[in-house]
């Protein structure tokens, strides 16, 4: 198993896309939980995180500018009991709601299936953290299985018990072109350094300048519930 760095693991790609992060923390104490959108369209670059609640969810930074919403605005963590739900689009609800009900992240997913955005059928990525005495944390990408977009794959990932400073990294492409490439693979082991600020900013560096939006980084005290957030917006 390699492990990398954020910076091995992000540096060399212009264009992962959207990705999300989940680990522990260097001192085992926390979980840790990151997302972050880019975009090479205004539309998509014309974006925010801001807190919504518990969570956070996309707005518009120039509401003028903003042409089609319905695959950019979006609720991309929340937050049920010992659940922390972060995904790159709408599936966040559909995870949250059947969490709600008694159903389960995989269920939830098995009802959605990639990005309608021909040619290049985003696939959509989603994660859960469990808090807890034994913390644990899933990763999924649902993306087309061929060029057309007529079958759809799904891949799910669990990680119990994670080491102190390993995390998980998967994102929406494998680099840039036209179409976009999907992400292949099992997602990326990563090294986790530091504290809050210096992990962020290690992350947010390593996002290409030209491309890079938006990130959203959460600490989680394990024993406590505690949460630290961090957000970092390029249209500041």
């Amino acid at each position: 198993m390699k492990i990398m760095t954020v910076e091995q693991a992000l540096g060399t790609n212009v264009y992962p896309g959207r990705g999300i992060m989940i680990g522990r923390s260097a001192d085992g104490a926390n979980a840790v939980v990151a997302y972050f959108i880019m975009g090479r369209s205004e539309n998509s670059r014309n974006r925010i995180f801001v807190k919504d609640g518990d969570g956070i969810r996309t707005q518009a930074f120039d509401p003028s500018k903003m042409s089609d919403p319905s695959l950019i605005i979006y609720p991309p963590v929340r937050v049920w009991n010992q659940y922390t739900i972060v995904t790159n689009g709408d599936q966040t609800d559909t995870i949250y709601k059947s969490l709600l009900g008694g159903g389960s992240f995989d269920d939830a997913l098995c009802t959605r299936t990639f990005e309608p955005d021909r040619p290049n059928f985003t696939p959509r990525v989603s994660g859960l953290a469990e808090m807890g005495k034994d913390f644990k944390y899933r990763l999924s990408i649902i993306k087309s299985g061929d060029a057309e977009g007529k079958s759809v794959q799904r891949f799910f990932y669990e990680y119990s018990k994670p080491a102190a400073g390993e995390g998980h990294l998967i994102h929406t492409y494998s680099g840039d072109g036209n179409p976009l490439p999907s992400f292949t693979g099992e997602p990326s082991t990563v090294l986790l350094k530091g504290g809050i600020d210096e992990f962020t900013a290690a992350m947010w560096k390593s996002l290409n300048e030209n491309n890079k939006v938006s990130l959203f980084v959460r600490f989680i005290d394990l024993k406590t519930g505690r949460a630290e957030s961090r957000i970092v917006n390029k249209n500041a």
